[in-house]
């Protein structure tokens, strides 16, 4: 997701540094690039480069130390930079790195989005941002390289909040098409007829379409969201749940699903390998 951010922020014109703590990565992204773009050592380098700073990360874990330390990025950071981080994370984890950010003389904005690669790669996918209206408004160009809307819900926290509750839509609805799916396989209808039907029903949710391939076609997709990371992310739904006394019975039950999948073997699978996992 993060290298099909910085292709789309290079060909909309903007100077680009690029970080990953595999250099390779970072490497593979820029010979991506239509222009030519710097590659950093560290995120600290990377940081020291920029108004403004996009992070795509794939856990607290990773934030907290890509944010954090000699070569972290607030070390880096120069003062009046906008930190925009895609990363889906915890609420109170994005809270807790503003405090740094803010010390640096940085602002932050949580700005995860709702899409996939593909949606990111077609510029369509949406931004759920929360921070100050500075904020967001400084990192909107930058966005808008990959972005199709930007919608501020709120002080700092509001869209890593809004992330989840997406996110748990999403799994959600991928659970109900891959039971679907098997159902009517395993009643005798062809995969793609099946396929075709749900893509043109009343759930023909975008999700339904980009997914297409993957759920008719396992052997060949590739992982575009895996199952250990869909098992995070309904972690981080369930204790915000519980933290806001929200009932949420169905994400308890999907995570108990993906749980079962995991155990199976499949949590580097992409999450469509659910209807694998109920092919048994």
């Amino acid at each position: 997701m993060g290298g099909a951010m910085a292709v789309r922020v290079a060909a909309a014109g903007h100077t680009l540094t690029v970080f990953n703590r595999t250099r390779a990565a970072a490497e593979a992204v820029a010979t991506r690039c239509p222009v030519d773009v710097t590659v950093a050592g560290t995120a600290r380098e990377a940081a020291a480069a920029a108004d403004v700073v996009v992070v795509s990360l794939a856990d607290d874990a990773a934030a907290r130390a890509t944010y954090g330390g000699s070569d972290g990025l607030v070390a880096g950071l120069a003062a009046g930079a906008v930190v925009a981080d895609t990363s889906t994370v915890a609420p109170e984890t994005t809270r807790a790195l503003e405090a740094d950010v803010r010390s640096a003389g940085g602002l932050l904005a949580d700005t995860p989005v709702s899409g996939s690669v593909s949606s990111v790669e077609g510029g369509t996918v949406l931004v759920m941002a929360g921070g100050s209206a500075e904020a967001v408004e400084r990192a909107a160009p930058a966005l808008e390289s990959f972005a199709q809307r930007i919608i501020h819900l709120g002080p700092l926290g509001s869209g890593a909040t809004m992330k989840l509750a997406v996110n748990a839509m999403v799994f959600g609805l991928n659970q109900t098409l891959a039971e679907a799916l098997v159902l009517a396989e395993k009643s005798g209808v062809a995969r793609e007829l099946a396929y075709e039907v749900i893509a043109n029903s009343a759930v023909a949710a975008p999700f339904v379409h980009y997914k297409r391939a993957a759920f008719e076609h396992p052997e060949s997709a590739p992982v575009a969201f895996a199952l250990d990371l869909v098992a995070k992310d309904l972690d981080l739904a369930t204790a915000l749940a519980t933290q806001v006394g929200a009932p949420v019975p169905q994400v308890e039950l999907n995570r108990r699903i993906v749980g079962d999948a995991i155990a199976a073997g499949r949590g580097a699978e992409d999450l469509s390998a659910l209807a694998e996992h109920l092919r048994g």
